[in-house]
């Protein structure tokens, strides 16, 4: 039985603080489902311009800080081949905000960039030395994560092969105005 960490947050921001400090996220998942868009998800369906929930904007400070004090915040993007809405709108509230506040992300969409071979999982990678893997029911709702110190070689070399090969999120983005969300009114 897996034994998840009491706090996901304790664990990164005890390992991930100081400058020079990274921090890499790696994301599979075509959706989540997760209270921590607090409702930006629902917003973005219904045609809102612009994330609507604090907690969106507290994470663009973070990252404004975290850029400040010299630590590094990167993402990596498994993109599918036909976007689901979920993945479009982490782009448009979510990745192109964070790469103005000083977050690296980069994607790779299957059928458009040829994927390395990829963990089946979702993680932190904590510099380059400390992992938190994520785990998500068939949903995409957050179960837990645990502490996986044993895949943390694994973890590094499949983020060297991926971020080699994957595309800045915004150069991407303004590549494809045809997966951009249409709105009807």
């Amino acid at each position: 039985m897996t034994e998840y960490l009491d706090s996901l947050g304790h664990f990164i921001l005890s390992r991930y603080a100081a400058p020079g400090d990274t921090l890499t996220r790696m994301e599979r998942l075509p959706a989540y489902a997760v209270s921590s868009d607090g409702g930006d998800f629902e917003a973005w369906k219904t045609g809102a311009s612009a994330p609507v929930s604090a907690a969106r904007a507290e994470t663009v400070e973070d990252l404004r800080q975290e850029r400040e004090n010299g630590q590094v915040r990167r993402r990596i993007r498994i993109l599918s081949a036909a976007l689901t809405d979920y993945e479009r709108y982490s782009i448009e509230f979510g990745y192109l905000q964070n790469v103005e506040a000083g977050e690296e992300v980069r994607v790779l969409r299957h059928g458009g960039h040829l994927i390395p071979q990829l963990l089946d999982f979702d993680y932190w990678l904590i510099n380059d030395r400390d992992l938190a893997r994520m785990h998500y029911d068939v949903d995409g709702q957050f179960l837990g994560a645990e502490s996986a110190p044993r895949l943390v070689r694994e973890a590094r070399r499949e983020i060297s092969a991926c971020w080699d090969v994957a595309e800045p999120v915004t150069t991407w983005w303004h590549r494809h105005p045809e997966l951009h969300r249409q709105l009807t009114r």
